[in-house]
């Protein structure tokens, strides 16, 4: 791959303890398929996994998370849990408060709003059951301390402002509980700004606010005083212009792709990466096989195990056409088809578009995203588990140790710090 290694190997402001760590890893890694003789050894990517900061920005959990039929500190079928986490050395999970969208009532934003509270009651729960091991981070400062003592970190990310409403005081009230990282939109426009991807079923228009709205402009000041990461992943391109020309501080996309790659519109242009890295921000490339590969490559597989069984075409609105049982149904075949090994992307694909954007906008402004549990994962990295599999495809690709530790989370740690400098 052409120049990627130019970036001189960051100095570490994070001791990180290692002992437990490295077994598990070790033991991950012997699992592995036989290397060929290009590849690094077991003990290089142990090494080098361990000693990076790693961090997946945007992590979804479903709504039964740490409940009886779903303790997340046993291994379950979902891609996140806390076996997962040992075995793949996540330092720390950004786990997403995300509302399903829903048209736009008074009636739904209540609802938006208690699938939020009990989304955040349940990752307080996994937390407080496991203090040992993990432990909820509200700074940078306390995202490295917990890192330093061995500990797993649970940061507190937020995605579609439908649940506040028009409600601009309970973005403080969510900061408060801890949220750091908030993203305005999902596949809905709603009050704070239009979606890439707006639904037509619940009586949405393309672009019908230019961008951010009134309320979503004010927002981005509120979140820059706050000290809050301002995700632009699933704005459209009015809105991600808009929030860079407000913003005081850098911003990140959390889990987005590459438009020049496959020409979805929730994939992001050229010129929209290049003023991300103007800003200071950092673009997580996300391991979301509709987003890496195109539909030919994707949609037969999707179409056979998805859209099949219910009758639905493709690029048809599951919520325009089915009831509500038939649509939890699609749901559910949906999050199966993300986390089954059968995906149409893999860690190849993935990488590929890491390094695309990597020499488009620089090392320092790329990053490594999963959206899990919300379809993302690909073949080779299933699950939080299988981080160590990352770590040695990008040592294959010829990163330097300073390269993947800024991937896989000093980049995304380096905006937190300046966000927090920015705010109050």
């Amino acid at each position: 791959m052409p120049d990627v290694n130019h970036a001189r190997t960051p100095s570490r402001t994070i001791v990180l303890t290692v002992g437990v760590a490295s077994l598990i890893l070790a033991a991950t890694l012997a699992q592995a398929p036989p290397r060929g003789p290009d590849e690094p050894a077991d003990a290089l990517v142990a090494r080098v996994h361990g000693a990076a900061l790693t961090i997946d920005p945007h992590i979804d959990i479903p709504d039964d998370f740490q409940t009886a039929a779903n303790d997340a500190g046993s291994e379950t079928k979902g891609q996140l849990d806390l076996p997962k986490l040992e075995r793949g050395g996540l330092d720390v999970a950004t786990v997403a408060l995300f509302a399903t969208p829903q048209k736009r009532t008074p009636d739904s934003v209540a609802t938006a709003r208690r699938q939020i509270d009990a989304k955040l009651a349940a990752i307080r729960r996994f937390v407080q059951a496991h203090p040992d091991r993990l432990e909820q981070a509200r700074s940078a400062a306390d995202l490295e301390r917990i890192v330093a003592a061995g500990k797993h970190a649970i940061l507190l990310s937020f995605l579609n402002a439908l649940s506040i409403g028009e409600d601009l005081s309970l973005i403080r009230a969510y900061r408060d509980a801890g949220v750091r990282v908030f993203g305005f939109v999902h596949a809905q426009n709603n009050a704070f700004a239009d979606s890439s991807r707006p639904n037509a079923s619940f009586g949405d228009r393309p672009d019908e606010a230019g961008g951010l709205t009134p309320l979503g402009k004010k927002a981005v000041s509120e979140l820059n005083r706050l000290g809050m990461v301002i995700d632009v992943s699933q704005l459209t391109m009015s809105g991600v212009r808009q929030t860079l020309e407000i913003t005081r501080a850098p911003v990140i996309a959390s889990h987005s792709g590459v438009r020049a790659r496959v020409n979805a519109t929730r994939n992001l242009s050229n010129d929209e990466l290049r003023a991300i890295a103007r800003n200071g921000g950092v673009v997580h490339i996300v391991a979301f096989p509709a987003y890496l590969r195109s539909w030919s490559d994707s949609g037969p597989t999707f179409q056979q195990a998805v859209l099949d069984p219910l009758g639905l075409r493709p690029g048809e609105d599951p919520r325009a056409r089915l009831d509500v049982p038939t649509f939890e149904k699609y749901q559910r075949a949906y999050r199966d088809y993300g986390t089954s090994v059968t995906r149409t992307a893999s860690l190849v694909d993935w990488l590929d578009a890491v390094d695309y954007t990597v020499r488009l906008i620089g090392i320092d402004h790329v990053g490594l995203s999963s959206d899990f549990n919300h379809g993302g994962g690909v073949i080779g990295y299933a699950n939080v588990g299988d981080g160590p599999n990352v770590t040695r495809e990008l040592l294959k690709r010829g990163y330097s140790e300073g390269d993947i530790d800024k991937l896989w989370g000093r980049n995304f740690l380096r905006v937190l710090k300046e966000v927090e400098r920015v705010g109050e």
